[in-house]
């Protein structure tokens, strides 16, 4: 016998909860839809061609969300703390804000 835990399918932090799971999974889907909606933006408002400050926006809120997800990805893999649950929230917060000022300056509201 082993000293060792030889199983896999056991996560890292003990069992996840499914309301835990579902919200990761929602804010993976939310942040993609806002961050493809306003890289989109960022090609067709104000006018055509695109201005290279508004895709340059766009692509650095593109990698901030990149990073976001990378984090969730780890998270539901059981390879990062816990504790990290609240910055992925905060990340988001942060992304979506991005988003919708984005949003507004390629709208010129």
């Amino acid at each position: 016998m082993s000293a060792y835990n030889t199983d896999i399918q056991a996560p890292l932090f003990g069992e996840t909860q499914t309301w835990e799971r579902a919200v990761n999974v929602i804010i993976g889907i939310v942040l993609v839809v806002i961050v493809t909606v306003t890289f989109i933006s960022a090609l067709v408002f104000p006018s055509w061609p695109p201005l290279p400050v508004n895709i340059f926006f766009s692509i650095c809120i593109i990698f901030v969300c990149i990073g976001n997800i990378l984090l969730i990805y780890w998270y539901r893999q059981g390879d990062v703390d816990p504790k990290f649950r609240l910055l992925i929230y905060y990340n988001s917060f942060c992304v979506i804000a991005l988003c919708v000022a984005a949003n507004l300056y390629f709208h010129e509201v």
